[in-house]
């Protein structure tokens, strides 16, 4: 008779009746909310408090970085829109990463936020990171990756949005 090691234990760790397994499955996302959301937090106030950024010209600005990237990109027309009004665009990317950081970072409305966060990957890696060889070398494709699954999944654990759905669940009595 041939006795094996069972590997789909059925120890509780957490919750009653929830596996190790189970429990790891549920927040298996949490670690790559938690940076996502840290990361883009930092960049937006990065480029809030960095005095040269928000500036159409000189050194550091976001105009000279948009002039720079503008024959290098996927779509240079993407890059002419935001050379019309650099500092607006500035602006706008900035808010959005705080927008972004802090919705994905406490689980408010996590899609839409993780959606937002993809977005502005996908325009970073089609403009500023597109000449990057090889590909790899260039952050914002990995960012837009790591996007992908929050934007599936949401923020179903220690967020806001799942606070809410447990409220509404209390208030119609278990029914969604």
């Amino acid at each position: 008779m041939v006795h094996g090691i069972r590997t789909d234990s059925h120890t509780s760790y957490v919750d009653e009746g929830s596996t190790w397994r189970d429990t790891a499955v549920r927040y298996a996302l949490l670690p790559l909310r938690v940076f996502l959301g840290i990361t883009f937090i930092y960049a937006g106030l990065d480029k809030l408090t960095n005095s040269a950024f928000m500036h159409a010209s000189g050194s550091g600005s976001i105009g000279e970085l948009m002039h720079s990237v503008r024959g290098s990109s996927a779509i240079p027309a993407l890059v002419d829109l935001a050379l019309k009004h650099p500092v607006g665009f500035g602006y706008a990317i900035a808010f959005g990463e705080l927008a972004v950081g802090i919705g994905t970072l406490v689980g408010l409305l996590g899609r839409l936020a993780a959606l937002g966060g993809a977005l502005i990957s996908l325009s970073l890696w089609l403009t500023v990171s597109w000449a990057s060889t090889p590909y790899y070398y260039g952050n914002d494709l990995a960012y837009l990756m790591a996007w992908i699954p929050l934007v599936l999944a949401g923020t179903p654990v220690l967020s806001l949005d799942a606070a809410l759905r447990a409220r509404r669940r209390q208030r119609t009595g278990g029914y969604r």
